[in-house]
């Protein structure tokens, strides 16, 4: 293993906590204050409440915690504290410019600290906050998405507002491409893999690397497409009992719904995958075609395990860090792309788009691995072990690079369908 230096480490971290942060503000250029203070949606705070949770959280794990020092701007804590108020209470928020002092506060002393911060004890710590920051950062990607849907009455993937600075000029891909047969499964062998990461930087509920093994089944190559699912619609999908389990038909009932929730009727989307469906539409829809969803671990083995070598990738590509040529990623784009646009993407089994674009609901119930211990706090992943929250993996269109690699987990209620997400089938 290559010998990094603690100095070399250190100016890692200062150059990644400047890049998030960057991207993270690009998300506020020209917001007025109804968009910055209001909620999108009863089940997620504001915009802004998310910008002055970055500043809370940074202040309290590096500042008080780590290097000791007073609490900043005291006055918010409550308002921006995780625990501090209900999420209907959020919408009482200083200005813009306040938060932004706010954070520019705190990371002017973060900075400072990090100079001469013991990075061996530290370095987790660091990077988790990294990908804390990251993770509010595509929370508020489509929370954006959806007030613009509210202001203009319906929805349209191509006119998502973000800064047009933050958008790929030239991406390396047109928005019509020749469909290949998306329906094409991949085979994977039986065997063991490994499942999970120790990596510096892996969260609490990636951990610890253990051996799996797993029957030998088949994994669609590409996620679903908007095609694919507008077969399911048109079949009567949203209408036929028998495509939907009980828990799924009773959710039906109670949310009738009749299309994902970022839908466009226009052609020119179809070949892109389906985004914006519940755990409950994928489970519908993988019936309708005689499969079935992955669980977290068939899809961790399809996208991860490179069985000629008999070893892990960091990414389905192999060991590169995510970039605009293999990926949809960090709002580069400003929406989904066609499953086959990044071909240097595949994993070693062959499946394409497995990082990026949409997440991926599975089969799997959100629990921690044998061996799991909480980190920094028993609240951040441990809390969610409830068997109610179901796995998804892959990250979107808006999750930034820090939080991008194959072992990654997300978790949502199943009824969930704001978040940009999707999925593929198995068999």
């Amino acid at each position: 293993m290559k010998f990094v230096s603690i100095q070399s480490r250190r100016e890692e971290i200062f150059k990644i906590l400047q890049a998030c942060r960057s991207r993270t503000l690009d998300l506020f250029v020209d917001i007025d204050s109804e968009t910055l203070c209001k909620q999108a949606h009863p089940d997620f705070s504001p915009v802004g409440w998310h910008l002055g949770h970055i500043a809370f959280t940074e202040a309290f794990w590096i500042l008080e915690c780590c290097a000791g020092l007073p609490p900043v701007f005291s006055q918010y804590h409550k308002l921006f504290a995780a625990d501090g108020l209900p999420k209907s209470e959020r919408q009482k928020l200083p200005g813009i410019e306040v938060i932004r002092e706010y954070l520019d506060t705190v990371r002017t002393q973060v900075l400072t600290y990090l100079e001469t911060a013991p990075l061996e004890k530290q370095e987790r710590l660091w990077r988790w906050l990294i990908q804390h920051e990251s993770q509010h950062n595509e929370t508020i990607a489509f929370l954006l998405q959806l007030h613009r849907w509210d202001r203009e009455g319906f929805y349209t993937q191509l006119h998502f507002s973000i800064p047009k600075s933050s958008i790929q000029k030239n991406p390396p891909f047109s928005l019509k491409r020749a469909s290949p047969k998306f329906d094409e499964m991949v085979e994977i062998p039986a065997g063991e893999f490994a499942m999970g990461s120790d990596a510096i930087d892996a969260q609490d509920n990636e951990r610890p690397v253990y051996r799996v093994y797993l029957d030998a089944y088949r994994i669609d190559r590409y996620p679903v497409t908007c095609s694919q699912y507008r077969a399911f619609m048109t079949a009567g999908g949203y209408q036929e009992r028998q495509f939907w389990s009980e828990e799924g038909w009773q959710w039906l009932q109670e949310n009738p719904v009749s299309q994902p929730l970022y839908w466009s009727d226009s052609s020119d989307w179809d070949n892109h995958p389906v985004c914006g469906v519940s755990w409950y539409e994928a489970e519908a829809y993988a019936r309708f075609a005689g499969k079935r969803l992955p669980t977290e671990a068939e899809w961790e083995k399809a996208a991860s395990w490179d069985v000629e070598k008999g070893q892990k990738r960091l990414y389905p590509w192999g060991n590169r860090e995510p970039n605009v040529k293999l990926c949809n990623h960090d709002t580069l784009v400003g929406h989904t792309t066609p499953v086959d646009a990044y071909r240097g993407n595949q994993s070693a089994y062959g499946c394409c788009d497995m990082l990026g674009n949409v997440w991926e609901w599975t089969a799997s119930w959100f629990a921690g691995y044998e061996g799991f211990k909480p980190y920094p706090y028993q609240g951040y992943s441990q809390t969610y072990f409830d068997n109610q929250h179901r796995v998804l993996r892959g990250g979107s269109w808006a999750t930034r690079p820090w939080a991008m690699r194959s072992s990654f987990r997300n978790w949502y209620y199943p009824g969930v369908r704001q978040i940009l997400a999707g999925f593929r089938c198995a068999r």
